[in-house]
């Protein structure tokens, strides 16, 4: 995505890549303070309730969002140290995607002010909506390691307790695949369908299409 959007308009390139390491930022300092008010202290001690790039972004991820556009950081969390039982590490998980979704609404109120209507300014700020738009639809998917396994999962029958151990062990090898797949075969991309969904997003909070 990258390399394909520095052809054609290398602003908007680095525009997306400085949003999503910001989204990535955000989620990760996101998912470390919400287990810290609920009384985890292991992300605390590793320095990570912080918006400081450094405590949370890693080489390969950095690397792979100039490759295919797409990163990820990780907070360590002790789920037994969580209050509130069942609901603790669903809580901690949610806060990701969430601080993502606030992040677009902060976005989209800037966008209609004057200031922003248009030049570099309007760029970098629909970038970061955009970014932080797909950071938060991509982390609701329910494949583990992705947020929306550990939103979902819990509430799962124990019926399917098979399904979400197979889900655990071999999720990061189905993420991959998908990823291999939207790369060599963009068209039955999988990423394709989640930029789709980018749309009626933007549509839900008034952000209109990108004018370049």
């Amino acid at each position: 995505m990258f390399l394909y959007l520095f052809q054609q308009n290398p602003l908007a390139a680095v525009a997306f890549v400085v949003g999503i390491l910001a989204g990535i930022v955000v989620h990760e300092a996101a998912h470390a303070t919400s287990a810290y008010s609920l009384g985890d202290d292991t992300a605390y001690r590793e320095g990570r309730v912080t918006l400081n790039p450094v405590a949370h972004l890693e080489l390969l991820s950095v690397l792979m969002i100039f490759m295919v556009g797409v990163g990820w950081g990780s907070t360590p969390v002790t789920p037994s140290k969580l209050r509130g039982g069942l609901w603790g590490p669903v809580a901690v998980a949610a806060a990701g995607p969430a601080s993502n979704l606030i992040v677009v609404a902060l976005c989209a109120v800037l966008l209609q002010l004057p200031a922003f209507g248009g030049g570099y300014l309007l760029i970098m700020l629909w970038f970061l909506a955009f970014a932080n738009g797909l950071l938060f639809i991509l982390n609701l998917i329910p494949i583990p390691p992705l947020d929306g396994a550990a939103i979902l999962y819990p509430f799962l029958p124990r019926s399917l307790d098979g399904f979400v151990r197979f889900m655990y062990q071999y999720g990061p090898v189905i993420l991959i695949g998908l990823l291999l797949v939207s790369v060599f075969l963009p068209g039955i991309s999988p990423l394709s369908f989640i930029l789709a969904l980018i749309r009626p997003l933007f549509i839900m909070f008034g952000i209109p299409p990108l004018p370049v």
